[in-house]
């Protein structure tokens, strides 16, 4: 649903509900207890109808299970319940024939044993998340877990913002779980589509885009934004994130407002119609079945048609703390260029050759493979220079080149902005941006101090296990503690 407007249980639907898990539970045990596919001898000494049956029970248990639990986690996996339904049913009518020929038992038993098979592997790992009391909890696991075998059964079809379950940690998983079960408690509490405040288009305030899913990591960076400016009032905040999370943001700053005055404004990428596979090749792409784009790393090349009205926007990435009050970038002179960016290059290290494959023709006739690169994190966004350039449509014939991944890798969106935006970028003041928390652990503390932004860039994310000690406090600082769901989810904080 557009706006990732949240489903709404009433008092016969949660029975229903409970009903559902109760058959979801009752169709795994038949699952598990089902005995394994006999061998190819004993298969061949069964009489037909009875090696039939076996193969049709297989095909109405496995329908149950994915029925069952498409119903339950939202997800699509109706179309292979289906079929298995459909091939159950092919199945019956062949038992209540008179005979079964061999020959044409062969085929249908292969077909029947190898759709199973498939669906086996889909419903395995969702068994887990019935096998103990917390059902809910484990549920949370199960959806997110299935999310890439997913991706690949419905090639092809809606968007999808691509969520890996391996990349992403359980207790963010537990966050957004319980931030949904808040809002299914009490759903008056939380509005659906708020009324849009007229600050949102208000040009000569100060706009920054989030793109996101990790709502814990965007409260740290309005937070820290908030506490660090001199007018925090004037501060805007567009957070975008993909329609199935939309609903926990929404609980969250609800449950708590933006400090200090700051203003934040919760979007799904769905609420922009223009995304669609006509108008943009990342989205083209993505319903192909190319799973090296993922739709809300790529959308920061939409800015000027989200936000028609803004003449200057400050993209900011989720996992960064800001230390010093920010508006002093809309007074920054770009030179009429359309990007902002602190260089990242030294001596003969992340230069253009690093990220572009300079034995392609168009890539040789157009870049410098010793220019320097930039870096995302903080960047500011001239729209109107961006607009009278054409960077959006630049963009689009480069994502189109490269469709075969050719050019450089499709996973990496710095490689796209540093084709879009080559020669248009105005470099920063190192100190607006200080680079590296998240790998490197000999970062100067001088550096760390006066820098506005820090950016713990790489894996060693400061909300996981794995963060660098020596930083962790300057991002845990700006958690809102208070938040119970948080000690729920063990984050070790």
């Amino acid at each position: 649903m557009a706006g990732g407007r949240a489903f709404r249980p009433s008092a016969p639907r949660r029975a229903a509900f409970a009903a559902l898990l109760t058959l979801l539970l009752l169709a795994s045990l038949s699952f598990l207890l089902s005995s394994a596919p006999a061998s190819s001898s004993s298969r061949s000494s069964s009489p037909p109808s009875a090696r039939l049956a076996a193969v049709r029970r297989h095909a109405a248990d496995h329908a149950a299970v994915l029925a069952a639990y498409a119903a339950h986690a939202s997800l699509s996996f109706s179309s292979l319940s289906s079929d298995l339904s459909a091939l159950s049913a092919r199945l019956a009518s062949h038992l209540s024939s008179s005979s079964l020929a061999e020959d044409a038992l062969r085929p249908l038993e292969k077909e029947a044993r190898e759709r199973i098979k498939y669906a086996r592997a889909l419903a395995a790992d969702a068994k887990e998340g019935f096998d103990t009391q917390s059902k809910i909890q484990k549920l949370s696991d199960t959806v997110f877990a299935v999310r890439e075998q997913l991706a690949r059964a419905r090639r092809g079809g809606r968007m999808s913002s691509r969520i890996a379950a391996d990349s992403t940690p359980k207790s963010l998983h537990c966050l957004a779980m319980r931030l949904l079960e808040a809002r299914l408690a009490n759903p008056s509490a939380f509005a659906d589509d708020p009324e849009p405040s007229p600050v949102f288009d208000d040009p000569a305030l100060h706009h920054y885009a989030v793109f996101s899913d990790n709502v814990l990591a965007v409260s740290v960076v309005v937070a820290s934004a908030a506490r660090a400016a001199a007018d925090p009032s004037r501060h805007v905040f567009h957070v975008v994130t993909a329609p199935m999370y939309l609903p926990a943001f929404r609980v969250w700053f609800s449950r708590r407002p933006p400090p200090l005055g700051v203003h934040v404004q919760l979007l799904a990428y769905s609420d922009f119609p223009f995304l669609n596979a006509t108008n943009s090749p990342v989205v083209r792409q993505i319903e192909g079945g190319n799973r090296d784009v993922a739709l809300l790393d790529y959308l920061r090349f939409y800015l000027p048609e989200m936000f028609p009205v803004l003449r200057r926007v400050v993209l900011l990435e989720d996992d960064v703390v800001v230390q010093k009050d920010l508006a002093a970038l809309w007074q920054v002179d770009l030179d009429g260029k359309v990007n902002g960016a602190v260089e990242m290059c030294f001596g003969g290290f992340r230069r253009y050759r690093k990220y572009l494959n300079f034995t392609q023709p168009i890539v040789r006739d157009r870049f410098n493979p010793g220019a320097c690169a930039w870096a995302y994190g903080l960047n500011v966004f001239d729209l109107e220079a961006w607009r009278r350039d054409g960077c959006t449509e630049l963009f689009h014939q480069y994502m189109e080149m490269n469709e075969d991944g050719e050019l450089w890798d499709p996973t990496s969106v710095l490689t796209a902005g540093m084709m879009s935006f080559y020669g248009n970028t105005k470099p920063l003041d190192k100190s607006w941006h200080v680079m590296g928390l998240g790998y490197n652990p000999s970062i100067s503390p001088e550096a760390i101090r006066s820098a506005a932004v820090i950016h713990f860039d790489g894996n060693m994310k400061p909300w996981l296990d794995v963060a660098l000690n020596q930083y962790k406090a300057l991002w845990t600082k700006y958690v809102d503690t208070e938040m119970e769901f948080l000690t729920l989810c063990n984050f070790g904080l």
